[in-house]
């Protein structure tokens, strides 16, 4: 099981399958950060003080964050997939396969057709 913080972009329908496979998922709304523009290095500075790992969608920006705060709990970045159940899989089978998360960058990648 992984504690993940879902950014304010990413899709409900994947954090409920996320949970549904045991996953502990905070969503930026639930943590009372959504809808205020909260920086995306302030997304991560508040991952980081709740032992979380970043779940986003906003590969560029996080890449980057990464690259300059490279002490965090994880960042799983996912490029957009319709198919949510294919994507919460790839992200459980991500998860698992790399077991500890911490300081490592994992991108979900949709399958080519």
């Amino acid at each position: 099981m992984a504690r993940l913080y879902a950014d304010e972009n990413f899709p409900l329908p994947i954090v409920e399958l996320s949970r549904s496979a045991g996953h502990d998922v905070l969503t930026t709304e639930e943590a009372g950060n959504s809808g205020v523009g909260i920086p995306d290095k302030d997304v991560l500075g508040f991952a980081v003080r709740n032992d979380r790992a970043v779940l986003t969608r906003n590969w560029d920006d996080f890449r980057r964050l990464h690259r300059s705060q490279p002490d965090h709990f994880g960042i799983i970045i996912c490029k957009e997939d319709l198919n949510i159940e294919r994507q919460a899989s790839l992200i459980n089978e991500a998860i698992f396969s790399e077991g500890n998360l911490r300081n490592k960058l994992i991108r979900i990648i949709r399958p080519q057709r």
